[in-house]
């Protein structure tokens, strides 16, 4: 299958669909739409692109009813969501990983995520977690609100308005199609005088994206659900996965003015006939394009300028290597086969049997689950050194932890530690350099199967991952719901019961056209 550049789809919620949650029924459809003016069959949550928001407040209790109701065998009709940057205490099961926390939910039946989020607020997102299926559109944003927020203070407006998403958009067999947008600009409303937080989630399969807002600087307050100390840019590089919350002061002249993120891979850059761009009009301004300059970036986001508004120690000695188990994962690209290697081992294969499903049947060791360097056991209450160093084929990648978030010590472009309360988040860039040496630490404090990836979502598919498995006695203990003990079975007689069932190459490798 031959995919085209990248497409830009940079979105508000204003005035498109209603937020849902923390209780709701979540279909997911097939539906022809087209973003970039050539239409495709896509995969979408409520029928929309992107997904709808899905929001709650800090302690609220999600019940989220996922609905498979796709009916296109030309593309995966199995499905599974994962809820991005939610560490899940207690309710591994409802990680939404596939083949690691849960066999997929099958066309035809439905799977209810039920998951308290006692300690957490932020910037959050939701996406398919099967093969590469949330680029083909299941993909949306997720905010729990704090009431109580630290920051409340520093902005007035903070609502389903002021969340942007961004997400690339592909074709098939279309690499010469040139990019015609067909889906109308985006329009970011303000009023002058008032301060906005904006909540910018990067919902993208590949490229990273620079964003800024013409003429107007930003205070990040918060980055992957944990707030930060206030930080003043005028734009800033996301990666794959990350989020980043900024207040934005409505204080220049009545006017239009451009909103840009442009690709740093994998896209079409500029900005011209609107591609990469949203509109942020002041009202009472013209209804019209703007005429606003880009300029140079005087003061871009620095990562290591980014501290926890409540400084968070960083756990094990202040020295490289101080941690209770250190872990360095090299990444190489076996060009003979087409599939990413970790510490020039083995390049991961989802297993037929979910990880965590495997560990509740008896598995007791790392041995037990997959084979050597797919899967790394993690005593439990310990703290854990990883380091991945840059510069390898395909860089910079954007490594997610599902599960945690983890104090990054090291960051790219740095040769130096942070010992002295670093950035805290879910999503780091290893970097473009082979001198970079990109190190984090977590506590091993939340017992289940937790994913380790590239949230490059074409990297995944050829390989590049690993599971960390945490405290397996505790976790052999475990009683998920009834309704995900069922999931295997269904899913297993679905297949069985499914000729001719439409696989590509890649979705067999990663176990998506599983059968018994």
């Amino acid at each position: 299958m031959m995919l085209s550049a990248a497409f830009l789809f940079l979105s508000t919620l204003l005035g498109t669909y209603a937020a849902v949650g923390p209780v709701a029924n979540i279909e997911v459809i097939n539906k022809v739409i087209s973003p970039d003016g050539v239409s495709r069959s896509a995969v979408l949550v409520d029928g929309v692109f992107p997904g709808p928001l899905i929001s709650g407040k800090k302690g609220d209790h999600f019940l989220l009813n996922v609905v498979d109701k796709l009916t296109d065998n030309k593309m995966l009709t199995d499905t599974t969501i994962h809820w991005h940057g939610i560490v899940q205490t207690n309710t591994n099961y409802a990680d939404g990983a596939g083949w690691i926390t849960q066999c997929p939910i099958s066309a035809g039946h439905s799977f209810l995520y039920d998951f308290h989020v006692p300690d957490q607020a932020g910037t959050f997102w939701y996406h398919s977690h099967i093969s590469t299926q949330y680029c083909d559109g299941l993909r949306g944003p997720f905010v729990v609100y704090d009431p109580n927020d630290p920051a409340k203070h520093l902005y007035d407006v903070d609502d389903e308005s002021t969340v942007i998403t961004l997400a690339d958009w592909y074709q098939y067999n279309s690499f010469d199609s040139p990019i015609t947008p067909s889906s109308a600009l985006a329009v970011i409303n303000v009023s002058r005088g008032k301060r906005y937080r904006f909540r910018l989630v990067s919902m993208s399969c590949l490229p990273s994206f620079v964003f800024n807002v013409d003429g107007h600087s930003m205070t990040i307050i918060e980055a992957d659900g944990v707030s930060l100390q206030p930080v003043v840019i005028d734009s800033l590089e996301i990666f794959a996965g990350q989020r980043y919350s900024f207040v934005l002061t409505a204080n220049q002249p009545v006017s239009n003015y451009w909103v840009r993120a442009q690709p740093i891979l994998g896209g079409p850059q500029g900005f011209d006939n609107g591609i990469n761009s949203a509109i942020l009009r002041y009202a009472g301004a013209p209804k019209h394009e703007p005429t606003s300059d880009c300029g140079e970036s005087r003061y871009p986001l620095v990562e290591t300028s980014l501290h926890p508004l409540v400084p968070s120690k960083v756990p094990g000695k202040h020295v490289p290597g101080g941690a209770d188990v250190n872990l360095e994962l090299d990444i190489a690209f076996n060009f003979t086969g087409g599939v990413f290697l970790i510490n020039n081992q083995v390049t991961f294969h989802p297993p037929p049997v979910p990880v965590l499903l495997q560990i509740l049947s008896g598995a007791q060791s790392a041995q037990d689950l997959l084979p050597e360097g797919q899967v790394y056991a993690l005593p439990a209450n310990k703290v854990i050194e990883v380091v991945i160093p840059g510069g390898s084929a395909g860089f910079p990648h954007p490594f997610h932890l599902h599960g945690h978030n983890f104090h990054v010590v090291r960051s790219a472009g740095n040769s130096t530690y942070n010992w002295n309360n670093p950035i805290v988040r879910d999503v780091v860039s290893t970097g473009n350099s082979t001198d970079d040496l990109v190190t984090f630490r977590f506590v091993t404090d939340n017992a289940g199967p937790w994913f380790l990836h590239c949230h490059i979502d074409w990297h995944l598919e050829i390989g590049l991952a690993a599971v960390f498995v945490e405290d397996i006695p505790r976790l052999s203990h475990e009683n998920p719901p009834v309704g995900w003990d069922q999931l295997c079975a269904i899913n297993a007689e679905v297949s069985k019961n499914t000729p001719g069932k439409q696989c590509s190459p890649l979705q067999q490798l990663a176990g998506a056209c599983f059968e018994f």
